[in-house]
């Protein structure tokens, strides 16, 4: 008995194409490898954010806060050392200080990682849809020697034109400006 041959297009265990799980694979190891390729401050920066976020953070600084000013009220019966929390607030506001540092830090690579994510779909969309207009355009002459007459239809012919991703961008801005020109009390366009 052979054993099954697989085909490029054959599904994986998990039901996904092998294209897919190839794909998926790449971007994983592409990932691990820019994760080992940061900086000693951004790895610092990604290790606060992470804590910062975490409920355990905010059990820790319930625990703290509500201890301080407990104990500053004097409801634990000992002597006061904070009683005007200035301290405390002194010790918050510069806490919250590196805090936002440390997430913008984060929040600025995560975006340029976007940003990098968006520019791969943007190419691999411009990259599909140039291949589907010359599939397009191979069907429609396979259809015309065939003289099946959808083959002449006006839309397929615009169908047939490759999109000149400047002239999207600018058509979109076009309409960006005019839908806020008659938005009311919008200000008019910069010139």
């Amino acid at each position: 008995m052979k054993p099954a041959q697989t085909t490029p297009n054959a599904a994986s265990a998990t039901g996904t194409a092998h294209i897919v799980e190839r794909n998926i694979q790449a971007l994983l190891e592409h990932e691990r490898v820019k994760d080992q390729q940061k900086s000693w401050q951004n790895r610092i920066a990604d290790v606060v954010t992470g804590f910062t976020g975490s409920m355990a953070f905010v059990f820790i600084h319930l625990a703290l806060f509500g201890g301080w000013i407990i104990w500053n009220l004097g409801w634990l019966g000992l002597k006061p050392f904070d009683a005007s929390f200035v301290v405390l607030a002194m010790f918050a506001s510069v806490e919250a200080i590196f805090l936002s540092t440390f997430v913008l830090i984060s929040q600025n690579r995560m975006a340029e990682l976007a940003d990098r994510r968006a520019n791969l779909d943007l190419q691999v969309s411009l990259l599909s849809e140039h291949e589907i207009t010359r599939l397009v355009i191979l069907v429609t002459e396979m259809a015309k020697k065939m003289d099946i007459k959808e083959a002449y239809d006006a839309e397929i012919s615009e169908l047939a034109q490759d999109i000149r991703p400047e002239k999207v961008l600018s058509t979109i801005e076009k309409n960006e400006a005019r839908f806020a020109q008659q938005q009311p009390g919008s200000a008019p366009p910069a010139a």
